[in-house]
C-alpha cells in the first residue's frame, strides 16, 4: 500500500480522514512517491482552532526564549541539510546543488529570524510633552499563513513560518500538494527543535482548503507566493475579509546586455540563469535584451545553451531537471509551439527531448527564440520552462523603456562595465529587484524580497525588516506619571519593587 503522508495538527502527526488523495510522484520517472490528502473542513477548522488556542500562551513567551528556539532550529536545518536536499530532490527533480540551494536559502531566513529580538525593538521619546512619555511596543498578530508553490518547497516555507512564529504568531501552512514532502520534514525538525507542537499546523490539499483558509475568521494574515491570476484571487479575498496579505505572483524578468561587457561572463549567466532549476523559478531571466554590437553574441549563447543538459538528479553532469508534472511540461511546449505561429525565430527547440534511461521523466530541452516582440504572448506570459526569448535595443534607454512597459516587475539585471550606465538603470527601472553583473539578484535575508507592480500584491515583503512589520502590529502608548503619587516613605523599612 502506497504511504499516507500525514497532517500536524494539534501537535501530533494525523493521517486525514479524506476520501480524496493524490500521488506525489517523481517527474523524472513518474514513479508514486506517497500520497497527500486534500484535507476535509473539519480538519482545517481544527488546525485553525489549535493554532488560535496555542497563540494565547505563545504570545507571552520572551522573544529571547523564543530567538533561541530558532537558533536551535536553524542548527538542526544545517545538520539535515544535504538529507532535506535528498527529499526535495526527489519529487521536484531538482538537480542536487540546485536543490541544496534551495534548502540554504531557507536556512538563512530562519539564522535571520533568530536575531528577533533586536528586530522587534520600539521607539521611545521622553518628555514629548511636560513629564510626557511616549514609546511603542511591538506585538503580534494571531493565527497567521502560509501558501506555497511547488517551486521551492523549502526556501519559500521557510520564508514564511520561522519569521512569523519568532514574532508571537502561530502558523497554518498549506504547502504544495506536488511536493508536500520537502515541508513536512521541514516541520519535524521545527518541533524537534522545542517549539510547542501546536504552534505550527501543516495541512494539505489544493483550492477548496486555500479558499477556507482565506475565508476562516480566525486567520489575521497570509502570505502567498504563486502565480499571477492566483495571486490575485488571495490578494482579493484576503483583504475583502480585513486580513492581511501579501501575495507574490508572476514575473517576465529582462537581462539587458551591455556592448562594453565581458562577453564570456554574460553567455554563460544568460544560460544559467535561463535554464536553471528548468526555468521553474519567479526570477529566472526569461527575456535576453542585447544593446547595440552585443547583439552578435547570439550565436555563442546558443553554443552554451546547447551544453544546459537535463537529466536526473544523481547524476552530477545533470544542469536542470524535470518540469515538475507532465501538465507542466505540455504548458512549456505548448508555449513553444505558440512561439513558432507567432513568427519568432526558434534556435534551439526543447520539444520531444529524451534523457537516456528515463523515457518518462517531464523533459524540455534547452529552448531560445529569437526576433521576439513585445505582442507574441511567449514574451507577454510567464512560460516558467527553459526557454529565453531574446530581443534587441539600439539603446540603454530604449531598453529600460521596454523592461518598464512590461506588466511585471520582479526581477532585472544588466551587464556592463560603465558605471554610468548601471546607476543610470538601477535607478530608472521600476522592478523591486535589480542585479549589475548578477542575473538573479535574490537578496539576503536581512534586506526583503521586492518585486513590484504585477509580481507582487500587498504593502509588505517578505522576509528582513518588511517581515517583522508584516507579522506584527505597533501599540503606541503616551503615559504620564505625577510625582504626588511617589510614596513619602524613604526610611530604612522602604522597599523598592523590581
Amino acid at each position: 500500500m502506497t504511504q499516507q503522508i500525514p497532517m500536524f495538527i494539534d501537535g501530533q502527526a494525523v493521517i486525514s480522514t479524506s476520501s480524496d488523495w493524490l500521488d506525489v510522484t517523481n517527474p523524472a520517472t513518474q514513479e508514486v512517491i506517497n500520497q497527500v490528502p486534500f484535507a476535509t473542513a473539519a480538519e482545517v477548522d481544527q488546525a485553525v482552532a489549535s493554532a488560535k488556542k496555542a497563540f494565547e500562551t505563545w504570545k507571552d513567551v520572551p522573544v529571547t526564549q523564543r530567538a533561541r528556539m530558532m537558533l536551535r532550529y536553524q542548527h538542526l536545518l544545517k545538520k539535515h541539510h544535504d538529507e532535506i536536499a535528498e527529499i526535495l530532490a526527489e519529487e521536484t527533480g531538482k538537480n542536487f546543488e540546485d536543490a541544496k540551494g534551495d534548502v540554504w536559502r531557507g536556512i538563512e531566513v530562519a539564522e535571520h529570524a533568530a536575531n528577533i529580538p533586536t528586530l522587534m525593538m520600539g521607539e521611545t521619546v521622553e518628555n514629548v510633552a511636560n513629564k510626557v512619555d511616549t514609546y511603542s511596543l511591538i506585538q503580534p498578530l494571531g493565527v497567521c499563513t502560509g501558501i506555497t508553490p511547488f517551486n521551492f518547497p523549502a526556501m519559500i516555507p521557510l520564508w514564511m513560518f520561522p519569521m512569523a512564529v519568532v514574532c508571537g504568531n502561530t502558523f497554518v501552512l498549506k504547502p504544495s500538494e506536488q511536493d508536500p514532502n520537502t515541508p513536512m520534514r521541514l516541520a519535524e525538525l521545527f518541533y524537534e527543535a522545542g517549539f510547542p507542537k501546536d504552534t505550527l499546523q501543516v495541512v494539505h490539499g489544493g483550492k477548496d482548503q486555500v479558499d477556507q483558509l482565506l475565508n476562516h475568521p480566525d486567520i489575521e494574515a497570509i502570505s502567498f507566493v504563486g502565480s499571477v491570476p492566483v495571486g490575485e484571487h488571495i490578494y482579493r479575498t484576503g483583504t475583502q475579509n480585513l486580513k492581511r496579505v501579501q501575495a507574490f505572483a508572476g514575473a517576465k524578468n529582462h537581462m539587458v546586455v551591455m556592448p562594453d561587457a565581458n562577453k564570456q561572463q554574460v553567455v554563460n549567466n544568460i544560460a544559467g540563469s535561463a535554464c536553471g532549476a528548468a526555468g521553474q523559478r519567479c526570477m529566472a531571466i526569461s527575456v535576453a535584451v542585447l544593446v547595440g554590437e552585443s547583439r552578435e553574441w547570439l550565436d555563442e549563447i546558443k553554443g552554451k545553451m546547447t551544453e544546459m543538459k537535463p537529466g536526473y538528479w544523481k547524476n552530477k553532469e545533470s544542469f536542470y531537471g524535470p518540469q515538475i508534472s507532465p501538465q507542466a511540461k505540455q504548458n512549456v511546449e505548448n508555449m513553444i509551439k505558440q512561439g513558432v505561429e507567432e513568427g519568432a525565430t526558434l534556435l534551439l527547440d526543447g520539444r520531444g527531448h529524451t534523457v537516456e534511461g528515463y523515457p518518462n521523466g517531464n523533459w524540455v530541452g534547452p529552448t531560445l527564440f529569437s526576433d521576439v516582440t513585445v505582442d507574441m504572448d511567449i514574451y507577454k506570459k510567464e512560460i516558467f520552462g527553459p526557454v529565453l526569448c531574446v530581443m534587441t535595443a539600439d539603446t540603454l534607454e530604449e531598453a529600460i523603456e521596454l523592461i518598464n512597459n512590461n506588466p511585471y516587475g520582479n526581477g532585472t539585471s544588466i551587464f556592463t562595465s560603465s558605471g554610468a550606465a548601471a546607476r543610470k538603470f538601477q535607478h530608472e527601472i521600476k522592478v523591486g529587484q535589480v542585479g549589475i553583473n548578477i542575473p538573479i539578484p535574490v537578496p539576503l535575508p536581512f534586506f526583503s524580497f521586492t518585486g513590484w507592480r504585477k509580481s507582487f500584491y500587498g504593502d509588505q515583503h517578505a522576509y528582513g525588516k518588511q517581515a517583522v512589520r508584516f507579522y506584527t502590529e505597533t501599540k503606541t502608548v503616551t503615559s504620564r506619571w505625577f510625582e504626588s503619587d511617589i510614596p513619602d516613605d524613604t526610611g530604612p523599612n522602604a522597599t523598592i519593587n523590581l
